[in-house]
């Protein structure tokens, strides 16, 4: 079973282009230092509240809609290790947008359920399905561990072979006649429920070490700035990155 180091997805070497990797040191060195006080200030802070011990997983979503709007409330939340398994042919298309989120959140697709759930168990994830059959009130679960909270499609809800792969089932309560919630409701629910469960158990939110922490500064500070990786090519060229 993988630990938190196989659960982040980085390593020393950023990639600035396909035969061009350079150590997060020297990224932070020569990127950070162009970048307002205002704007590190905000990358420092948000870092802080970031969780890779929580994967967020989509099973099967017919609305791209539907996923956009979990991906926004999973990145606000601070939980950017994000899953999407496509075993749909087709998907609606949807208007709305991301709002920058998926520009932070580290997306990975499965094609199928089988491969995705075999990788989130080797990486040491409890697998928490929401289900109606089964299952536990959300607020019997304890999330200080490892877990990979996982939403199904708008119809049928997660697949029997995601059921039977689950470690836990679990049910957000409800005392009204309908039976369940909208994904993008349900997923904004479990996921601040998580969150808050975690500073509850934990007494903190992230689990980064210092050093996992710079080299997502690192990569947050490419993504921040546009000309970024080109300066980088240019300071390599020219010999000034040593």
């Amino acid at each position: 079973m993988m630990h938190a180091q196989g659960r982040f997805p980085f390593s020393e070497d950023i990639s600035v282009s396909e035969s061009l990797k350079i150590h997060y040191s020297l990224v932070l060195k020569s990127i950070a230092p162009s970048l307002t006080p205002e704007r590190l200030k905000k990358i420092e802070n948000v870092i802080e509240n970031r969780s890779f011990d929580v994967a967020v997983v989509l099973e099967s979503i017919y609305d791209r809609g539907n996923i956009s709007a979990v991906m926004r409330t999973s990145e606000a939340l601070g939980f950017v290790n994000f899953h999407v398994i496509e075993t749909q042919e087709k998907f609606k298309e949807a208007n709305r947008v991301t709002q920058g989120s998926d520009k932070w959140v580290e997306t990975q697709k499965w094609k199928s359920t089988t491969e995705a759930v075999k990788n989130l168990k080797a990486q040491g994830y409890k697998i928490c399905v929401t289900t109606l059959e089964k299952a536990r009130p959300i607020g019997e679960i304890d999330f200080s561990q490892p877990v990979a909270f996982v939403l199904g499609n708008e119809k049928e809800g997660v697949s029997r072979e995601m059921i039977d792969a689950a470690d836990e089932r679990i049910i957000i309560p409800m005392q009204g006649f309908v039976q369940s919630f909208n994904i993008s409701v349900a997923g904004a629910l479990g996921l601040y429920h998580i969150q808050q469960d975690r500073l509850r158990r934990l007494g903190k939110f992230s689990e980064l070490s210092q050093k996992q922490k710079d080299i997502l500064k690192a990569h947050y500070c490419l993504r921040t700035q546009d000309s970024a990786k080109d300066s980088l090519k240019e300071l390599f060229s020219r010999g000034h990155l040593s």
